[in-house]
């Protein structure tokens, strides 16, 4: 018997969603070629089978170089519409891109639910938090170039300096925040004169079908260019043609590595890269414990651990070790389980198929190693899911130490001396944010001092997170290249670039014809309020 009435009308699939269409050089083109089946690990009978959503083209080589074609051509070496025009005139773009975007909120809400099992109020958010970051990136934008409306003088030159587009950018964003870390990437590389190609993750890629034709009338033909299909089928063509100027991708950083290799001047590709991690929680022997579990709690499970940021091991002192292990083991096993839309729901059904048997295969190399699951409820299979396991005692030589986990499985180690996790931090490949939970001032100032060189972000007494959207996001070592936030993306996706001129009679003149005549977009002493 189907439970599609279990299901929230607003909720339900009522209809597959076959995405024939991609847009390149401005035109939403038909697509007549393969196809390929996106399914829901979600169930809407009664006897546990996937949910069939769609299906996306599969595009290849020749749809790809097409794309970049129009990307190369929108740009035209610096000339073309978009990275010389106002940016009066390219906020009003993005203006009439966003006002589209907010309308479609229902649809993307409930595909960010079925694709990737996100919950209802994290898939609102995500959306929300991705408009407010266009908004103010907008804003951010607007005070840039009033800054740059000016000209400065030295030794007897002035210069007039503003940020330049670096030309075209291939866009790949992640599955687990298929909108908001893509977006992240997407919309400040436009907004600042690039051109680009963007293809969708492996999940979370009929969200995208909402928006296709508020990019394809918002912003100049070859401004915006969207396919579907592989990696591999799509984004290597593109890389290896040299034609590529930004590598920007969310990921993990064998991705990053394979497609800078293909690239033939390397040294040409700018990188704006978010990648793994493996972000410790630190918990000193006078840690609030009630505060500590709740944030390790968050940290940890949100999203099933599915996020870079995740607290991915737990380091906790041995005298406070078994209390913790045992709260937070009792506080991981009454957490709810459910459908995304279901109330209090905090943890949700796996998205990629083959991730139960993955975190499966980590339980027993961990077991087989010395590790026991401490919780009642660890590692219980369902057709889709695999409960939280906490971990203990876990050992270097176990994989789930090693490996960046990216799902529900807890990890911890007990330490006696504070130097074992710093030096553990400084071994890792990764470095991107620590949680340090303590209460002593005189503790804390020297491990903050430490930390503050490991990674790039000491959350005290809280658990790792992105936001808020205007603060740094970056890491050290294979954990990320460049730095994303409302502020540092405009600059990571773009360069100083200026008009220099000795101060005499001919120059002054000159620019002050210049000025005047308002013929140029860029040497100009106009701003928006």
């Amino acid at each position: 018997m189907p439970v599609k009435t279990m299901i929230p009308e607003e909720f339900q699939i009522t209809s597959e969603i076959h995405q024939k269409t991609y847009l390149a050089n401005g035109e939403l083109k038909e697509w007549k070629g393969n196809n390929t089946t996106v399914i829901s690990t979600i169930s809407s009978t009664k006897e546990y089978a996937h949910t069939v959503l769609g299906s996306i083209p599969d595009m290849g080589e020749e749809e790809a170089l097409q794309a970049l074609d129009a990307a190369v051509g929108a740009y035209n070496q610096g000339q073309g519409v978009w990275p010389t025009m106002k940016v009066k005139d390219r906020i009003e773009c993005m203006e009439s891109f966003v006002k589209k975007m907010e309308k479609k909120r229902e649809e993307v809400v409930k595909l960010l639910m079925w694709e990737i099992g996100k919950s209802l109020p994290d898939s609102q958010k995500e959306f929300d938090r991705t408009v407010e970051y266009i908004y103010d990136t907008i804003e951010d934008y607007k005070k840039l170039d009033r800054d740059s409306a000016k000209f400065q003088k030295h030794d007897g030159v002035y210069a007039h300096i503003r940020r330049g587009p670096l030309g075209v950018v291939l866009c790949l964003g992640p599955y687990n925040y298929p909108l908001n870390e893509t977006f992240a990437l997407l919309i400040p590389a436009i907004i600042m004169g690039n051109t680009t190609v963007f293809k969708p993750a492996k999940h979370g890629v009929l969200l995208i079908t909402p928006l296709l034709e508020a990019f394809q009338s918002s912003f100049p033909k070859g401004v915006v260019n969207i396919l579907f299909g592989r990696g591999r089928a799509v984004a290597a063509p593109i890389i290896k043609t040299g034609k590529v100027d930004v590598l920007a991708l969310i990921g993990n950083s064998k991705s990053a590595n394979a497609l800078q290799d293909q690239h033939p001047k390397s040294n040409r590709l700018r990188l704006v890269l978010g990648l793994e991690a493996k972000n410790p929680a630190i918990i000193l022997p006078d840690a609030d414990l009630d505060l500590t579990i709740n944030e390790c709690l968050a940290g940890t499970l949100s999203f099933n651990g599915q996020r870079c940021t995740a607290l991915k091991v737990v380091y906790v002192h041995e005298d406070v070790k078994d209390e913790f292990l045992k709260r937070f083991s009792e506080k991981v096993d009454a957490l709810k389980f459910g459908n995304p839309w279901d109330d209090g729901v905090k943890l949700t059904p796996l998205p990629e198929p083959g991730k139960p048997a993955y975190i499966q295969e980590l339980l027993d190399d961990a077991k087989a190693k010395g590790a026991k699951i401490k919780n009642k409820k660890g590692g219980k299979q369902s057709d889709n899911y695999i409960w939280p396991a906490v971990l203990y005692p876990v050992s270097k030589d176990m994989r789930v130490y090693e490996e960046e986990q990216f799902g529900p499985i807890i990890p911890v180690v007990s330490f006696k001396d504070i130097e074992e996790p710093l030096d553990d931090m400084a071994e890792s490949n990764y470095g991107q944010q620590v949680s340090l939970f303590g209460k002593d001032v005189y503790t804390l100032s020297p491990l903050i001092d430490t930390l503050a060189n490991l990674v790039c972000r000491v959350n005290l007494n809280s658990s790792c997170q992105r936001g808020p959207d205007v603060y740094p996001f970056t890491g050290r070592k294979d954990s990320a290249q460049s730095t994303l936030s409302v502020h540092d993306a405009l600059r990571s996706f773009s360069i100083r670039t200026f008009v220099a001129f000795k101060d005499n009679e001919l120059n002054n003149e000159t620019i002050e014809q210049l000025l005047e005549a308002k013929v140029s977009n860029f040497l100009s002493t106009d701003y928006i309020l």
